[in-house]
């Protein structure tokens, strides 16, 4: 910075120092509403999710992981329902778990099955 020797020269310095300032602030407000943003919960999970489907083993495996547990978690449902008898809840989730993991051990048969059915089921009939 230049030797100030004037008052026109130390307003216009105070002038440019004025302006350098409001522009750092506006920037870090926007970085602070970009990390607030970030930062949430919902937008955690959301991310963690993106990254973890990028990884080539992980994306069958998660795939894997959340059909077995919704199979297992809807299979108590309907058996079970919501119910207040311990012996029903210990049943219930004694057929969750033995669902979860027969869909865990068989997901590649079950993946192949679904697909064809869902590839019959959307492509056109055929008349003869």
């Amino acid at each position: 910075m230049a030797k100030i020797t004037t008052p026109a020269e130390l307003k216009e310095a105070i002038r440019l120092l004025e302006i350098e300032q409001k522009v750092q602030g506006d920037l870090l407000k926007e970085q602070f509403k970009i990390t607030y943003e970030s930062l949430k919960p919902v937008n955690l999970i959301g991310n963690t999710i993106k990254e973890l489907t990028k990884l080539p083993n992980l994306k069958g495996d998660l795939l894997t992981t959340v059909l077995s547990l919704g199979a297992g978690y809807l299979s108590k449902k309907a058996a079970v329902g919501n119910t207040a008898n311990p012996l029903k809840q210990l049943l219930g989730t004694l057929l969750q778990m033995g669902v979860t993991g027969l869909v865990s051990k068989n997901s590649d048969s079950i993946r192949s099955i679904a697909s064809e059915l869902f590839s019959r089921l959307l492509s056109p009939k055929k008349t003869e």
